[in-house]
């Protein structure tokens, strides 16, 4: 009883630490959490937990178990379900696809540096394609143009 109040302590504490980081939005440190957290509990549902196991029992005890009792099947469902979700975490870990990958900058630096304006450099005039000059009127000088062919 003892045995398996605390293995089911230390799962329920790992979730909790797991959904603390998913929560900062950590999602691979948040995932190798759970995936340590259901150890202790497949562990002991297997009954290789230290705790469980008494002196007395012998191999063949737990092989008969193995066979027969849903209660093993379950932990080894997690064991198996743990060490994917371990190497799953390692190979993107290393993939370099991970957020935390991104170095922190550190709380002691401070805000960043202000960087000096710098104003805009001014845009060239365009000149005339008939070689007039420009005075000033901008996108009136079509218009303008139009009237004089006109006569008015």
């Amino acid at each position: 009883m003892l045995s398996a109040a605390i293995s089911f302590l230390l799962t329920a504490g790992g979730v909790a630490v797991a959904g603390l980081r998913a929560y900062r939005r950590r999602f691979l440190s948040a995932t190798r959490w759970f995936a340590v957290a259901l150890l202790p509990a497949g562990l002991y549902l297997t009954g290789l937990f230290p705790l469980a196991s008494t002196i007395g029992r012998a191999f063949g005890d737990w092989a008969a178990k193995l066979v027969l009792d849903p209660r093993v099947w379950t932990g080894i469902v997690l064991l198996g379900v743990s060490a994917a979700l371990l190497v799953t975490t390692r190979w993107v870990g290393r993939r370099g696809t991970a957020v935390e990958s991104a170095p922190e900058r550190p709380a002691a630096a401070g805000p960043a540096p202000e960087r000096p304006a710098v104003a805009p450099a001014p845009k060239a005039a365009k000149k005339p394609a008939g070689g007039k000059r420009d005075d000033g009127l901008g996108d009136f000088a079509d218009i303008e143009e139009i009237l004089r062919k006109r006569g008015i």
